[in-house]
């Protein structure tokens, strides 16, 4: 067992409030095939810790806390869905009380195989432990990593994360799983070793305590983490067309990426996805008309919890500025959060591939000469001016041909800002997987 990671975060500022496709992919491929020898150095958050072989954990899912549930949880379990892009021979996880007044006392956790359509487990839930016991409490603006569990796993699982909480406690939480989670009634203890769901009878939109699931693999490469807002969450990701949804089908273009790299890719080039995007969220800290509910939540301000702390990072996949404009941020404002946080990535030995703003019918004549502005910056060399790595250019793969600064009807959700299950995909399938392996730590 490796030695407990526990980390007294600096306090976090909670919440005030409770065909053209393949060409253009075919052309950033070429452009970068001979870097994809190149090696990018350890990243953040590979230390070894005791673990078997070197490097050998990567998070293989996340969900970013954002703020606290409305309603307490009072001893009682939960049951969290999370879905893996890459499995590994064991797993463990990331329990947060980041936004938490009141320390959190986990009684007990499991993790088990699901088939992701009830609160049911496919198999005897394993055990978790943290530094060799059941029991864990998270300080308040704390979070801890579990020990390592025996658990075979395979890209694309469903693994239920269980945890028993006792006394009461707001529970921090990542507001969208785009699926259902479960818990048992307040007052009825530990079920976290349950086969059966029957004791689950509450159902959640949202994701509960558990924050990241990394894999034990040492045949991977790397981890990749989507970072942005609403769009990188998976907003549109269950629209299939008027009156039709698919939650819990886990068709976000993050998810249809790490198909690819599953199908795609050869075996020694690898990769994990994970997913750090917040809804309503802008890169820039210093925008003025940022609502209070996402405040202290800009890029810069959470890199640390959501991207740096996670495990075998290589790159970042950064889609951000959407809501900086509306917001009242204007290019130069949103080019000076890029560059602090492209610096602090790179300097941690992580690419980082951007896109430019993708576009809105709502935004004003103003907003599109910053978005442009914007995107002139991105595309400088296709390297962000030297600042960054990449260009991932979903704004061609959005923008409707006819009426640029809208989304193609075929992609639009209605909203005229959220692709929906066929735009997911269109995003993932411009994305140049070569660049992305050009990230490889070796």
């Amino acid at each position: 067992m490796h030695r407990l990671l526990a980390r007294a975060l600096a306090p976090a500022r909670a919440p005030l409030a409770g065909g053209a496709a393949a060409a253009l992919s075919l052309a950033l491929a070429s452009s970068v095939l001979a870097a994809s020898a190149s090696t990018a150095a350890a990243p953040a958050g590979a230390e070894s810790g005791g673990r078997p072989g070197s490097n050998a954990w990567f998070t293989s899912w996340a969900a970013s806390q954002q703020n606290l549930a409305p309603t307490p949880l009072r001893d009682q379990s939960v049951r969290m869905i999370t879905h893996l892009s890459q499995g590994g021979d064991a797993v463990r996880i990331r329990v947060q009380n980041t936004f938490g007044e009141a320390p959190l006392t986990v009684d007990a956790a499991t993790v088990a195989h699901s088939d992701g359509e009830d609160a049911a487990t496919e198999g005897r839930p394993r055990a978790v432990t943290f530094d060799g016991g059941r029991r864990v409490v998270v300080p308040p603006g704390s979070e801890v990593w579990s020990d390592a569990t025996a658990l075979g796993t395979g890209a694309q699982d469903d693994i239920a994360v269980s945890l028993s909480v006792s006394g009461t406690v707001a529970p921090g939480r990542h507001d969208s799983a785009f699926r259902t989670n479960y818990l048992t009634p307040p007052g009825s203890g530990d079920h976290t070793a349950d086969r059966t769901g029957t004791a689950f009878t509450e159902t959640t939109g949202s994701t509960l305590l558990v924050s990241a699931v990394d894999v034990r693999n040492p045949g991977l490469r790397g981890s990749l983490v989507a970072y942005g807002s609403s769009v990188v969450d998976g907003t549109g990701s269950t629209d299939c067309g008027p009156g039709c949804s698919r939650p819990g089908a886990d068709l976000r273009w993050t998810d249809d990426l790490a198909r690819r790299i599953t199908s795609e890719l050869p075996p020694a080039r690898q990769f994990a996805v994970a997913n750090a995007g917040i809804g309503g969220t802008t890169s820039a800290a210093t925008c003025p008309d940022t609502g209070a509910s996402v405040r202290g939540l800009d890029a810069a301000a959470r890199l640390e919890r959501d991207v740096l702390s996670l495990h075998g990072v290589t790159g970042v996949l950064y889609y951000y500025g959407t809501n900086d404009l509306p917001a009242g941020c204007d290019a130069a404002r949103i080019e000076a959060s890029y560059r602090e946080v492209f610096q602090r990535l790179r300097a941690a030995g992580i690419k980082v591939y951007v896109t430019p703003i993708t576009p809105r019918p709502g935004y004003t004549d103003q907003h599109n000469r910053d978005r442009h502005a914007v995107g002139t910056f991105v595309s400088k060399w296709n390297s962000c001016g030297g600042t960054c790595d990449g260009i991932l250019p979903f704004d061609q793969v959005l923008e409707d041909p006819v009426r640029p600064n809208s989304i193609n009807p075929p992609y639009d959700t209605g909203d005229g800002v959220h692709a929906n299950i066929a735009g997911q995909q269109a995003l993932a399938d411009i994305v140049s997987l070569p660049m992305l392996a050009a990230s490889a730590r070796r």
